[in-house]
């Protein structure tokens, strides 16, 4: 009989002792589910990015922080998406804020999970990316100041539990993967720097990564634990 991994211990708090936010996946003040302008018209699909995606507002594939895809009989899957974006709260990230989340990684090939930042057609930093082909790379992206780390680590495997930081400094990015600082980008976002939260589970296209196998039927990532810190409040 197969078991999770368990689950790691929380990432330290850093100077801020409480959140200016904490995640609760199911709350619709502070998250939209099932569209974004992060992709054409607010959604559903997106398939200029190489997706698969059907965005749904189906609680079932995102509100229990379980992001979910299944695929459809047209060929195409429905996919959770939750954004800050439009929400009753409309939370936004600023520059200086710290994001930490634990994050189980897909197993599945084809998966494209992420938490990333999008405002007004640009803004957007990825806290992190992750295709199981690649089983234990993540990518990490500063896409305001166009840096990029692929970083490697045998913490990173499908199916495994991570932890994630992310410093969104105005003057370098810096992300850390469980304990470990894996990439200081040097660049930053700027002081002025603000936009929404995203997290996803998008399903590739087969251009850049592999499409599902066609046996699939069903994927999942799951989130936990998603705080932002504003350090100096």
């Amino acid at each position: 009989m197969s078991t999770r991994p368990p689950l790691p211990p929380p990432l330290p708090p850093p100077r801020a002792s409480e959140p200016v936010f904490t995640a609760d996946f199911a709350s619709p003040e502070q998250w939209i589910a099932g569209r974004s302008w992060a992709y054409p018209n607010g959604g559903p699909v997106n398939p200029g990015d190489n997706k698969l995606d059907h965005l749904t507002a189906d609680p079932a594939y995102s509100r229990s922080g379980v992001f979910r895809a299944t695929r459809r009989a047209d060929g195409r899957w429905d996919s959770g998406l939750l954004t800050t974006e439009g929400s009753a709260q409309g939370f936004e990230v600023r520059a200086g804020d710290v994001l930490e989340a634990r994050v189980r990684l897909p197993v599945e090939t084809g998966a494209w999970p992420a938490i990333w930042t999008w405002r007004d057609g640009g803004q957007e930093i990825d806290v992190f990316e992750y295709h199981p082909d690649n089983p234990d790379l993540l990518e990490l992206s500063n896409r305001v100041r166009g840096t990029y780390r692929y970083h490697r680590s045998p913490s990173v495997r499908p199916g495994g539990w991570i932890r994630l930081r992310t410093e969104f400094g105005s003057r370098s990015v810096v992300w850390w993967l469980d304990d470990e600082k894996v990439f200081a980008d040097g660049r930053g976002v700027g002081a002025s720097w603000h936009a929404f939260l995203i997290v996803n589970l998008s399903v590739c296209a087969g251009r850049y990564h592999p499409a599902p196998d066609p046996e699939t039927r069903e994927m999942s990532f799951e989130v936990r634990d998603l705080r932002v810190f504003r350090p100096g409040r």
